[in-house]
């Protein structure tokens, strides 16, 4: 059973920077492309970032935000920096459905919450 456990989310003040965490299990980590994506109150889903298996080829919505992965580890990270109101949103790890780093998001679970807020 694939499993997809985010953390480190939490409420930051504008400028703040958060790592979120997604531990992975239930599958083989790191054969598979993974994602970030999020959703802001009443809003639908944002594609935030990506990471191919190997976790050499990312790609980032904006270069505020970076992707990593530690395969030996089973985790994927998001570190957000320069935080702006409106990136307050439920951030979601999702798994791709290949090695490619754009694979189309086959799973996701229930995300963890980023508020940015004085």
């Amino acid at each position: 059973e694939v499993q997809l456990v985010e953390s480190g989310g939490g409420l930051v003040q504008p400028g703040g920077s958060l790592r979120l965490s997604c531990a992975a299990s239930g599958f083989t980590f790191g054969s598979y492309a993974m994602s970030w994506v999020r959703q802001a109150p009443g809003k639908g889903l944002e594609w935030v970032s990506a990471i191919g298996a190997s976790g050499g080829i990312t790609d980032v919505v904006n270069s505020r935000f970076t992707i990593s992965r530690d395969n030996a580890k089973n985790t994927l990270y998001l570190q957000l920096n320069s935080l702006k109101p409106e990136d307050t949103a439920v951030y979601y790890c999702a798994k791709g459905g290949s090695t490619w780093v754009h694979a189309a998001v086959d799973y996701w679970d229930k995300g963890t919450l980023v508020t940015v807020s004085s």
